[in-house]
């Protein structure tokens, strides 16, 4: 069977019909034709990819999940506050989510308060709800109990933002303040905070806490997702509400009346508005009283950053009320379909378009109890009403001065929209034929059912809407009350309008059920199917839908075909990467073909811009897609396939989400079954989903297609259980469109029909039938091979099922036996189903059978068996004339997912077979052979070719013991015994005799043979049950696990030669000697998906960097300190190795971006750059330098150690053991924890009887397979746990704090720390190690609590952690004492084992059979063929230097993975991250422990003493700060009687959380330059942790706190310039804020001092005072002015010097002035003086200094004046002597 050209088009769905699971050798045989890639092997739902010309995929989850509540945490951490605007402000900071408000405390007179404070917001409500929450965090000024305080700056953010970032959290960013108040006044200042949202099931990875230097780049590290520009610029968003129409009517019955008889008159009985709800805002339009026309033409105005970080709006119609408005429809804009961020993007434009709002059902009761639908909470059942309206949004100008600067919303009105400006009104036709229902719920099986179909409100009865009157001119059904008289109820509710032209039909007959089986009922359309037809006038945007559907149709096809790449592999079959090419040539060339048809109809009436946009956007997104489509095909190969799939996946996500279209046009379909008039059960059809278009990609995939439907129950009645029952399976044929083009609607049903239809008459071929009589029908029998089913679900208390499978085919049932207590039953049954009539042609049934519903349910002695999940199948179909035979039958069995709502349930296996009875009777048919089992009745088991081929297996089981077994009926176990069987053989262990005393089992090992499929991946699981043997021979289950594969089991013997090297040839693996000093070589993964794994090897730099001088970023040089021995600790130690995971991560981070921007590069050309793009080897040296460590380090995970090590599994597994029922969670991989009951330690291991292996010599017989593993007689070991930290925990008293303390439980033994408990800290460091003796197997279990200590009432959990101990302790990576990086035997880093590197490694040898370790001359070792080199000297605590081989040992564990057959990676000396969880709220983390568990066993030796790990106690420290002179301080005072400017100059100076402890220097009264001389000293004592670089404060948080709290706070001096006033308040002229480890040097001169110091910092020399102790210098004061811009406000010299408190202690000195060591006093001019003190002075003063020259200039222009008057004077006199000669 060639895939060639030559096949017929009929032929070509053949290829779908191929049996599922093709055989490898198949693929090669048959398919030699063109290329193997375009095969389509059928996946595991093969019925969902079996897609052909007549019939649409049936859906197969059912449950909505979109309404239903899930719980949620929120987590938000303020870290500090900075550059806030404001004058010496005293900051809180308010973190509200929805309605919720929690406070930080207020920090007094600081621009940058530092909080670190944690806050919990739990939830339980559904996931839409939850992500449309708005997260505000605001900071506020000066907040008491009196007043609220004044609003400094707000931020927002919907919690789905955070929840849709890696790993759900935004980690150490900066939030941007803006004042809501006043648009224009830019940002307000930042707060850094971490939030994360968790529900159920999510873990939090939290980066780890390193020293907080590089956040401190603000610009780098905004809280905003990526791609969100760092400037975001206001803007308004225009939401116009034009009008609406369709309104339901709402109180129309009883209350009309009412009303009615009260009011005396008759009106619409409904009042709308529209409320508008965007970013934690709400805004209204008016409301139009009594209409259910409204008009509004109003537009409602938001100002809001753009872009914006809350991602959808919500509309919503509303019915104003006097008591309460209800909601009548509501509708969810998402603002990232109707924008772009891209290049060529636009920004957010909607409409103007109709929006269709669907909700609960039209028909109006009093208590309506789908209201929750109409406010957007879950599917609508019904349409509502529509809406047209628009959105626009404009980036405002902020600068422009006529902008209105508050965010207040606004509601203006708008013009009227032109009756075209949507489209033009086009008829629509729908046609609706049932074919078939069944499997009607027996609850409504009794009274007649019909089913009714609506378009909008066209073929509503309740509505009643027709044609429009004024012929089509209307825009669409008038809905006034006068239309409805005109009904003629007909036979068929037949609707006919005053010109006799048909309208509708909408709803079928009524028909009474009939018994399909006991829970199923069927109607009885044999012969004649009901027709349904809706006439319906609406705006014609068709081209919207047209465009969706060809790219979903893409999507499609990728999907299906990746599904299929999925299976090939998942089955292991040949050929993935060739069936990957196939789907990427076809994605591409479905791509270039939507290029040339969706640029069709582009001058359509109605487009909007979006349209417009929308469409560029998807031509040049499909076009990429299409070209790196093709840029991968070429790239897959073998390897790659796994990489190449999950670009592909990408492509499938990013067309889905084009596809959705958010401007409606047509509204969906409602289908509703009414039983005696009431609704029952609905179904809903997109109608883009039936629209029929002449191109064949537009049409929708349901289109002209006969579609399965499932109908459900409406609004919160189909959660859970009653969701999972069908309520009825239906066959539809429909059929959507213009009028115009109505010729070929009937052309897609079943052929062989005749149309019956209502009037007779002329013209009557126009008219739709009203029901189809089928004159042709087939006669089948089916047979339904059901072999097995595994992994059901749990319906009874015991934790088993009783199951047994229903299978539904037309209106035939037939059910296979029940098999009693097990989740994976083999039925091995043919079920055959006789005489089942299908109707329509018979070549057109071969391709194209009815579905096979398979439901499987649980058998109850009592009341009725319980749902566990259904699946769907096709049958292979064969006709009376085709041969029964290769290849297309018999058919192969195949697994078939079972579904129960919305979550798998399990697998059947199974084969389904149709076949034509012809002429000749059954006699035809293959023969079934007889039953072959007398002891199960009459049942055929699975024919021969059908069943798998068997081969005799032998598995081995290993018996270890129980564990943790719980009460059973309230009675303990006491003699549990563990039954395992396979395929009916199986195999019981020995009673344990006393499980208190010993739960471990006496025979290790037993076998059984059994036979299995030689398909590995038909074979059965593998049931595991633990049962109690009670008195009297009674028998109780407690628990039961069914292993579902046993592919990890089977026993491959290994090939000698490939795996042991040629054992002569010595491999050197390390040639040159390490150095001592070596960073743990750590293996990485970059993500828990890829495989890739990057070794980050720190030796390299380690050479680099030994003649370097370390680099500080900041650009002075360090002299690179020696580190002292003797100060360094385990803290030094844990501190180093987190900065180097830091680092590493970092690293891994550049190359893997670096690795991603190559592979774009390769994508975008073509492949062609790949020469360019290499990517550059990132080793560390060419990052900064690294600097050269002089510590040890250990390993930090951060999770738990047994996922690294795959749960220390290596030989000796864990099987957990249920009982009870499963629980119906959303999400089925939420272990059950309640279910849990206990643990079955033990191993399997299969392989085929008859390769039996060759035994070795020297192999104990007993143990098969399982040699060298040791006893498991008791053991009594000492288990040391080290605690190190707790993080994040969940806050448990009122104040958002919790007093944690460690309890330790294993076994019997229990510790409670509770004396040592950690006040109000949710971030607690323990620093604590505990010894517990314990016996294994007894006390296996260790539980690590943190409970929070409460003065009154009992203790509440926090959290808690379980390790078990026990298969670490037998794990050969031997995690019982880590392997540390280096050899000591004193100091911090000491040798902890009591067994030494040598003893471990000859022992290690020994068990695994290996030859040596052989130690040899130059520090050479060889074990195996491995030899390695290394240094043999230590030192001890002398000083004195020994020959040791340690060193050489140590090397050879830390490889110990390279070894050959026994190799394995050990594990390091480490700490471990762990999560608490609280077993009353399961699945959502409560914090994180940080800890390691050491163990020695009591035979040995005993270890020395445990490692302190104690907490650091801060070191005193005392900082003095002389402040010698300010300058250039800004004057702010005019002295009353001169005019001039002064400023009465003090400094103000303290610690950062130490405010009470402010001091103040002296006053320099009356400066007149800004001059200030003071000679003053501060003293500061703190408390300080070098390796945290915190103070620490100890103080009581309020009068009332019991005891004190500690708080770590960075060291940072708080410098202030005041100018000092009598009679009002001081003013505050300037800061500056020094941040004791990295600050700006001071300038040496005021001159070079300048405000650049602060501004641009990061240019400037850093220092740090730790280092330095001692630095003087100038620095700039600066406040914000009335712009908001910084400005220098002064200058101060300052002298810090840090001293040690033993240091401060020798020499002391006095604050101020005073002794000891009093400094001089400062040598102020004199003018600070008061001018009435000294008049004389001061006038002296006046006159010499300020104003000399103006003297000097009013005495010349005197004497001037004084000679000019006297010349005037004496004129007249002198010129009368001189005339008259005098």
């Amino acid at each position: 069977m060639k895939r060639g050209k030559s096949r017929t088009p009929k032929d070509d769905s053949k290829s779908q019909d191929e049996p599922a699971i093709l055989e490898t050798e198949d693929l090669n045989q048959r398919y030699d034709g063109p290329d193997p890639d375009t095969i389509s092997l059928a996946s595991v739902t093969a019925v969902t990819t079996n897609v052909s010309n007549k019939r649409s995929k049936p859906d197969i989850k059912m449950e909505p999940s979109a309404g239903r509540p899930m719980d949620f945490q929120v987590s938000v951490t303020v870290i500090e506050a900075r550059q806030l605007v404001g004058l010496n402000m005293d900051p809180a900071v308010c973190v509200e989510i929805g309605d919720d408000k929690k406070y930080t405390s207020v920090k007094e007179s600081t621009n940058c308060p530092y909080y670190n404070e944690y806050f919990v917001f739990d939830f339980h409500v559904p996931p839409h709800v939850m992500f449309d929450k708005i997260l505000k965090l605001s900071v506020i000024h000066s907040k008491n109990l009196l007043r609220s305080g004044t609003l400094v700056g707000t931020f927002k953010l919907d919690v789905g933002t955070v929840y849709s970032q890696i790993d759900h959290q935004f980690y150490h960013k900066w939030a941007i303040l803006s004042d809501p108040d006043d648009i224009t006044a830019g940002c307000k200042g930042y707060v850094k905070c971490d939030i994360a949202v968790i529900g159920r099931g999510d873990n939090i990875k939290s980066p780890h806490k390193s020293t907080e230097s590089d956040e401190d780049d603000i610009e780098g590290n905004l809280l905003l997702p990526e791609g969100v520009p760092h400037e975001r610029q206001w803007a308004r968003y225009y939401v116009k509400i034009y009008r609406a129409e369709g309104l339901p009517k709402m109180n129309t019955s009883i209350m009309a009346n009412v009303k009615k008889a009260f009011i005396g008159e008759n009106k619409d009985l409904v009042d709308p508005y529209v409320q508008v709800m965007f970013a934690g805002q709400k805004g209204k339009t008016s409301i139009q009283k009594s209409s259910y026309e409204p008009i509004w033409n109003e537009q409602i105005i938001f100002t809001e950053m753009f872009p914006p970080l809350c991602k959808r709006m919500k509309v919503q119609i509303r019915d104003s009320d006097k008591v309460n408005d209800v909601a009548i429809g509501t509708h969810f804009i998402d603002l990232r379909m109707i924008s772009n961020d891209g290049d060529k993007g636009f920004l957010p434009t909607f409409g103007p378009t109709w929006v269709n709002l669907y909700g609960s059902t039209r028909n109006y009761t009093l208590m309506d109890e789908y209201q929750d639908l109409n406010e957007g909470l879950g599917e609508g059942v019904s349409f509502r009403a529509r809406l047209l309206m628009s959105l626009a949004v404009e980036i405002t100008d902020t600068s422009s001065p006529d902008i209105l600067s508050s965010t207040e919303i606004q509601v203006e009105s708008v013009s009227n929209i032109s009756e075209n400006a949507t489209g033009k009104i086009e008829e629509f036709f729908f046609f609706g034929a049932f074919l078939e229902a069944t499997m009607i719920d027996r609850k409504i099986g009794d009274k007649p059912i019909h089913f009714e179909v609506t378009i909008g409100n066209y073929g509503d009865e309740a509505d009643g809407v027709t044609q429009p009157k004024n012929s089509r001119r209307k825009k669409r059904g008038g809905e006034s009350n006068e239309d409805e008289s005109e009904l003629i109820q007909g036979s068929s509710d037949e609707e006919i309008d005053v010109d006799g032209d048909h309208v509708s039909v909408a709803t079928t007959p009524p028909l009474k059920p009939v018994i399909t089986d006991r829970n199923y009922f069927h109607l009885p359309y044999f012969e004649r199917k009901p027709c349904t037809y809706i006439k319906s006038w609406w705006q014609d945007q068709r081209r919207r839908l047209y465009n969706a559907n060809i790219i979903d149709n893409i999507a499609d096809k990728l999907e299906e075909g990746l599904n299929d790449v999925n299976e090939i592999i998942k089955t292991e079959k040949a050929y993935p990467e060739r069936r990957l090419r196939g789907v990427l040539e076809e994605l591409s060339s479905n791509c270039s073909e939507f290029l040339t048809l969706a640029n069709k109809d582009q001058n359509q009436p109605g487009k909007t811009k979006l349209d417009r946009e929308r469409l560029k956007l998807c031509l040049t997104e499909l076009e990429n897609i299409g070209l790196q489509g093709k840029t991968i095909r070429s790239q897959v190969k073998k390897n790659t396939v796994k990489d190449k799939l999950k670009l592909a996946q990408n492509f499938l996500e990013k067309l889905r989400f084009l596809a959705d279209e958010p401007q409606h046009s047509v509204p969906d379909i409602y289908i509703w079954m009414m039983s005696n008039n009431k609704r029952v059960a609905y179904a809903r059809v997109p109608s883009k989903d039936i629209l029929y278009s002449s191109v064949d990609q537009e049409t929708g995939k349901d289109c002209g297609k006969v579609k399965t439907m499932f109908f459900r129950l409406p609004g919160k009645k189909s959660f859970g259980s009653a969701g999972w029952t069908v309520q009825a399976k239906t066959e539809v044929y429909m059929w959507l469109g213009l009028s115009k083009q109505r010729k070929d609607y009937m052309s897609g049903l079943p052929n062989g029909f005749e149309e019956a239809r209502l009037s007779k008459g002329p013209g009557v071929q126009s008219v739709p039938p009203i029901s189809l009589i089928y004159t042709m029908k087939q006669v089948f029998q089916l047979r339904v091979h059901m072999y097995q089913a595994r992994s059901l679900f749990a319906a009874d208390s015991t934790g088993l099922s009783d199951p047994f499978a229903r299978v539904f085919f037309s209106t035939h049932s037939q059910v296979t036996e029940v098999l009693n207590e097990t989740l994976c039953p083999t039925w091995d049954q043919l079920l055959l189903i006789d005489n089942v009539e299908l109707f329509g042609e018979a070549s057109e049934l071969r391709d194209d059978p009815p579905i096979i519903v398979i439901e499987i349910y649980d058998q109850d002695s009592m009341g009725k068996a319980d749902f566990m999940g259904r699946t769907f199948a096709k049958p292979i179909t064969k006709m009376a004339d085709e041969h029964y035979g290769p290849p297309r039958f018999p058919p192969q069995l195949e697994y078939y997912q079972i579904y129960r709502g919305n979550c798998s349930a399990g697998e059947l296996l199974a084969a389904f077979e149709l076949l034509q009875i012809g002429p000749a009777g059954k006699a035809d048919l293959p023969p079934v052979d007889g039953p072959t089992d007398m002891d199960r009745g009459a049942i055929f088991p699975v024919p021969i070719g059908i069943r798998p081929v068997l081969s005799k297996y032998r598995i081995e089981v290993l018996f270890w013991g129980l564990r943790d077994l719980k009460r059973v009926n309230l009675a303990q176990v006491d003699r549990p015994r563990v039954d395992i069987d396979c395929a009916g053989k199986g195999v019981q262990s020995a009673v344990v005799q006393n499980y208190k005393k010993n739960p471990n089992f006496s025979t290790l090992v037993k076998w059984f043979e059994v036979d299995l499929p030689e398909n590995e991946l038909l074979h059965p699981p593998l049931n595991i049950r633990v049962v109690d043997c009670r008195a009297f021979g009674r028998y109780t289950l407690v628990g039961s696990h069914a292993v579902t594969s046993l592919r990890k089991f089977i026993y491959r013997a290994t090939d000698k030669q490939a795996n042991n090297w040629s054992t002569t040839e010595e491999i050197i693996c390390n040639a040159e000697p390490e150095l001592p000093i070596k960073k743990i070589e750590t293996v990485v993964k970059l993500d828990s998906a890829s495989d890739a794994v990057v070794k980050v090897d720190m030796s390299d730099d380690d050479k680099n960097g030994k003649t370097k001088k370390k680099k500080c970023k900041k650009g002075e040089e360090v002299e690179e300190e020696e580190v002292d021995e003797s100060m360094l600790d385990w803290w030094s130690k844990y501190f180093s190795s987190i900065e180097t995971l830091m680092e590493q991560i970092k690293a891994q981070e550049s190359a893997q971006a670096e690795a991603e921007e190559k592979e774009d590069m390769d994508m975008e050309g073509g492949g062609k750059k790949k020469g360019k793009g290499k990517k550059k080897t990132t080793t560390p040296a060419e990052g900064p330098p690294e600097k050269k460590k002089k510590i040890d380090e250990l390993m930090v995970y951060h999770k738990e150690l047994e996922n690294e090590f795959d749960c220390f599994e290596d030989w000796l597994h864990t099987f957990n053991l249920y009982r009870g029922k499963s629980g119906d969670n959303d999400d089925q991989n939420v272990a059950d924890d309640d279910r849990l009951i206990g643990k079955f330690k033990g191993s399997l291991c299969m392989y085929k009887v008859s390769d039996d292996m060759n035994r070795e010599m020297g192999i104990d017989p007993n143990m098969g397979m399982f040699q060298n593993i040791p006893h498991n007689d008791p053991i009594n070991v000492l288990v040391r746990v080290y605690i190190v930290r707790a993080t994040e925990l969940h806050p448990a008293d009122i104040n958002g704090k919790a007093d944690p303390y460690i309890a330790i439980k294993l076994g019997k033994s229990e510790v409670k720390d509770k004396e040592n408990y950690i006040s109000k800290q949710l971030n607690p460091i323990f620093g604590k190690s505990f010894d517990i003796e314990a016996t294994f197997p007894m006390d296996s279990t260790l539980t690590v609590s943190i409970y929070d200590w409460d003065l009154v009432g009992t203790d509440d959990l926090i959290g808690e952690t379980k390790i078990d101990l026990e298969n670490r302790y037998y794990s050969k990576h031997r995690p019982t004492c880590g392997i540390t990086s280096t050899y000591a035997i004193h100091g911090y880093n000491a040798w902890r084992d009591p067994m030494k590197p040598t003893q471990i490694l000859s022992k290690l040898c020994k068990d695994g059979k290996l030859d040596g370790p052989h130690y040899g001359p130059g520090g050479r070792v060889k074990v195996s063929n491995r030899v390695y080199f290394g240094p043999t000297e230590i030192e001890d605590e002398n000083g004195l230097k020994k020959q040791t081989n340690e060193h050489l040992a140590l090397m050879v564990l830390k490889h110990w993975e390279d070894m050959p057959r026994v190799g394995c990676k050990l594990v390091p000396e480490h700490v471990e991250t762990r999560s608490l969880n609280n077993p009353d709220k399961p699945g959502i983390e409560q914090g994180r422990i940080e800890l390691w568990v050491d163990m020695f066993p009591k035979d040995m030796s005993a270890p020395g003493p445990a490692i302190d790990i104690s907490p650091r106690k801060p070191k005193k420290f005392e900082l003095r700060v002389i402040i010698w002179n300010t300058d250039e301080v800004v004057l702010e005072d005019d002295d009353i009687f001169t005019g001039e400017k002064s400023s009465d100059i003090f400094v103000r100076g303290w610690l950062k959380g130490q405010q009470e402890d402010k001091q103040d220097t002296d006053v320099h009264y009356h400066s007149l330059t800004g001059e200030g001389n003071f000679n003053w000293r501060f003293i500061y004592p703190f408390e300080y942790l070098m390796a945290e670089e915190k103070i620490v404060i100890l103080k009581k948080e309020s009068m009332f706190a019991w005891d004190e709290t500690e708080y770590k706070i960075p060291p940072r001096l708080n410098l202030q310039v005041w100018d000092a006033d009598h009679f009002s308040a001081d003013d505050f002229l300037g800061a500056i804020e020094l941040d004791l480890n990295r600050f700006v040097r001071g300038a040496k001169t005021a001159k070079q001092c300048s405000i650049d110091m602060i501004l641009n910092e990061q240019d400037m020399p850093i220092v740090s005072i730790f280092k330095q102790k001692r630095i003087k210098g100038w620095w700039p004061f600066v406040a914000r002015d009335e712009n908001d811009e910084m400005e220098l406000t002064g200058k101060v010299e300052a002298e810090l010097h840090l001293l040690t408190g033993e240091e401060a202690e020798k020499n002391p000195v006095g604050t101020g002035r005073n002794e000891p060591e009093p400094l001089e006093k400062p040598n102020r001019p004199d003018t600070t003086f008061l001018w009435f003190i000294s008049p004389l002075k001061a006038i002296r003063y006046l006159i010499c200094n300020r104003y000399k020259w103006l003297v000097i200039k009013l005495v010349l222009a005197l004497l001037f004046l004084a000679m000019f008057g006297l010349f005037i004077y004496n004129m007249p006199g002198y010129m009368v002597k001189k005339l008259l000669g005098a």
